[in-house]
């Protein structure tokens, strides 16, 4: 087997990632479609759809840590299987109501919020349960495999949702969604527990949320990298926003352009997610800070762009650039954790990543409305790019800079950040 793939060598891992390729394509579907129903039913959509994104990340913003406690004490496998249950319930209550034609814009705020309660335990535990899939040696490999997993849902689920939403609406998409779920409950049903790497369980104890913290407080391998991931997190990824606006109100296009652009950005995601398995070795953090450079950058860029295609063209580079960002900050942040608090330092990392969408999905979205959907992408990019020469200058400062001056047929100098310690 290529090493590009050498995770799926294990079976458990190989139906967690088939399940989660279904599963993963109708939620994407289910976003695009919920971002379309939105525009079509809210009186102000840039303020709506900004609202809709912070209810469905608040709960990770105000409960998230506790879902990484529940995954350092209970079975992560049962954990999923009921998390992901409640979703797909959740998308077909909203599926029914649009089908029915009573849906108006609180259910889908209620419903929103709802499937950020269930994500509170889902996000956390999924993270940390691929480290029990495949152990330490293949979990970077593992890590950018998930990627490319989630990355090719975004794919298939914004295209096979503007083809339906066109054709037949956006009922059916929530209800194809709800049926997605079935996939992974089955894909976890089915694996070996006997195969997967044991991890003590915690007993109940007080104060597990504050040794979390402190974990993470004390380690800069830990906090340097969530910090970076909230800033882009907070303030660049709010495409499901921004696409959406731009589309409709800048292009003057529909749902299935809405769509295009949303898997342009999923595949540069893609490749970027191969790229990443495909490499050797343990991550760098070098290569963290560089991805997040670039990410601001393009998407100064993408905000910039003359056209339609121009813009879709963009979007590529643009995905491969945040997801060797993310993946690299995923993998570092993994395996610099102790397996009995892996639980709680990847909800930490979650919440970083996530939690601030609250907040940064508003304050886009008013952005959006004020002063134009190519601003909010131009902001959200100036941002991310000065998060990750702050975070450059930190690692400077504190843990040293080497400069390598070699000679080879032309003059030019290596810039290398001496690893954290």
């Amino acid at each position: 087997m290529s090493p590009t793939f050498r995770s799926l060598r294990v079976r458990n891992y190989r139906l967690f990632a088939t399940g989660q390729v279904v599963s993963l394509s109708g939620t994407w579907a289910q976003r695009v479609a919920q971002d379309w129903l939105v525009l079509l039913i809210a009186p102000n959509p840039g303020i709506a759809l900004g609202v809709t994104t912070a209810l469905q990340f608040l709960p990770m913003l105000l409960f998230g840590l506790y879902g990484g406690v529940l995954a350092d004490r209970h079975d992560k496998r049962r954990l999923l299987i009921g998390a992901q249950a409640v979703m797909g319930l959740l998308a077909l209550i909203l599926g029914l109501l649009d089908l029915t034609g009573v849906v108006q814009l609180w259910h889908v705020y209620v419903l929103a919020f709802g499937l950020g309660l269930a994500s509170v335990v889902d996000t956390p535990v999924r993270q940390s349960f691929v480290s029990d899939l495949v152990g330490p040696d293949d979990l970077p490999n593992a890590v950018s495999l998930n990627s490319a997993t989630f990355n090719s849902a975004r794919i298939v689920g914004p295209a096979l949702a503007g083809l339906a939403i066109s054709g037949v609406g956006t009922a059916w998409v929530f209800l194809a969604n709800a049926l997605s779920y079935v996939a992974v409950i089955a894909g976890l049903a089915m694996m070996r527990p006997i195969e997967m790497w044991s991890t003590d369980r915690q007993p109940r104890a007080k104060g597990q949320l504050r040794e979390g913290i402190a974990y993470v407080r004390a380690r800069p391998q830990l906090y340097v990298p969530m910090v970076l991931v909230f800033m882009v997190g907070t303030f660049g990824l709010n495409f499901q926003i921004t696409l959406a606006l731009v589309a409709k109100q800048v292009f003057h296009t529909g749902a299935g352009s809405f769509g295009l652009l949303t898997s342009c950005l999923a595949v540069g995601s893609l490749l970027g997610a191969l790229q990443s398995a495909r490499r050797k070795g343990m991550p760098r953090t070098r290569t963290m800070l560089l991805a997040a450079l670039a990410f601001g950058v393009l998407e100064v860029v993408v905000g910039l762009a003359p056209s339609y295609f121009a813009m879709a063209l963009l979007l590529v580079p643009t995905g491969v650039a945040v997801l060797l960002f993310t993946t690299t900050a995923n993998a570092l942040v993994q395996l610099a954790a102790a397996p009995e608090v892996r639980g709680r330092v990847m909800a930490i990392y979650v919440l970083v990543f996530l939690g601030g969408t609250p907040a940064g999905a508003p304050l886009i979205g008013v952005v959006a409305e004020t002063l134009g959907p190519r601003a909010s992408l131009l902001i959200g990019g100036v941002v991310c790019a000065l998060g990750a020469l702050a975070a450059a200058l930190f690692l400077t400062r504190s843990q040293g800079l080497t400069l390598e001056p070699h000679l080879r047929g032309r003059p030019h100098v290596h810039v290398r950040v001496a690893p954290l310690r």
